[in-house]
């Protein structure tokens, strides 16, 4: 049966008992973070990693990312950080930043189809850190089912996953609400793979060569990668767009024109081969499809990032 504990206030430690039990037994918790609620399990049981994705009907190419209390655990976990990922870090924990990393190889866990990646926190929520430092790294997802919204409370986390649960810890309503954003640091230059409660050019600000394959694209108030709605990144786009500096296929530079050509002045602007139709015009019927960029939790580091991920 499911127990519920306050995770406010001073009076904590039945709420720290609890949990360290249930993580040491290999059950799920649910906690509170800055962004949303997380489902978490200990990082290094095999079995407790593979409940939290049946709980959330996941497959294991959607590995959670992991959570930490301190930036020093940085390099215990993550190995051949770049010199701008480690000033991101510094920078933004805790807070609403998700890293993806390579895996320090010597790590026996199974968190899922990482390809050597991991992907990090550091929570921006001093109980929860607290109750990190007591149970080490844990696996954590936004607590919700997969294709539901992640859960600001502990009520609507515990409607979606009632039983599967152990311990739920009341910490009130998140306060963030929005994801983490989520970079990649396994290449010497970060990239960005989702904009969530940081914005581009608040990482800019610390690491100005940091990239992003969406900055046309702003962020949407869609559930993400660790907020629940298949975790797809922000940068994806309809395979049929075309970039801004792309000519159209029809377009003659202007010294190639047959002979007998009007000038472009005398042409009726409605003027066309009955047969030519505009490069970008598609069947009714034709819809474009997205394309997902997921970074893998070592991999966010879709690396998801968990790109996936929790929060």
């Amino acid at each position: 049966m499911s127990e519920r504990f306050d995770f406010t206030g001073d009076e904590l430690a039945p709420a720290y008992r609890a949990a360290v039990d249930a993580i040491e037994a290999g059950d799920l918790v649910v906690l509170p973070t800055d962004t949303v609620y997380g489902i978490a399990a200990d990082a290094f049981k095999a079995e407790a990693v593979q409940r939290l994705l049946d709980a959330k009907g996941r497959g294991r190419d959607m590995p959670p990312p992991v959570l930490i209390s301190v930036v020093e655990s940085l390099d215990a976990l993550a190995t051949d950080i770049p010199e701008g990922g480690r000033k991101l870090c510094q920078e933004f924990w805790p807070g609403p930043l998700t890293v993806i990393c390579h895996a320090q190889s010597s790590l026996m866990w199974d968190l899922g189809e990482t390809q050597g990646t991991v992907a990090l926190r550091v929570p921006d929520h001093e109980n929860t850190r607290e109750l990190l430092s007591r149970t080490g790294p844990l696996a954590v997802s936004s607590a919700n089912t997969s294709g539901r919204a992640a859960a600001l409370d502990v009520y609507d986390a515990e409607e979606q996953l009632g039983e599967l649960v152990a311990v739920y810890l009341d910490g009130g309503e998140a306060a963030g609400g929005q994801p983490s954003t989520i970079v990649d640091i396994t290449g010497e230059t970060p990239r960005v793979l989702r904009v969530g409660a940081l914005s581009l050019e608040q990482l800019r600000a610390i690491v100005p060569d940091v990239t992003s394959d969406s900055e046309d694209h702003p962020p949407t108030d869609q559930p993400t990668t660790d907020q629940g709605a298949d975790d797809r990144p922000v940068d994806e786009r309809p395979v049929d767009e075309k970039p801004q500096d792309e000519k159209p296929q029809d377009e003659k530079p202007a010294d190639e024109k047959p002979a007998d050509e009007k000038p472009a002045d005398e042409k009726p602007e409605d003027e066309k081969p009955a047969d030519e139709k505009p490069v970008d015009e598609k069947p009714e019927d034709e819809k474009p499809t997205d394309g997902v960029v997921e970074a893998s939790n070592q991999g966010e580091a879709k690396t998801d990032s968990d790109v996936r991920p929790a929060d």
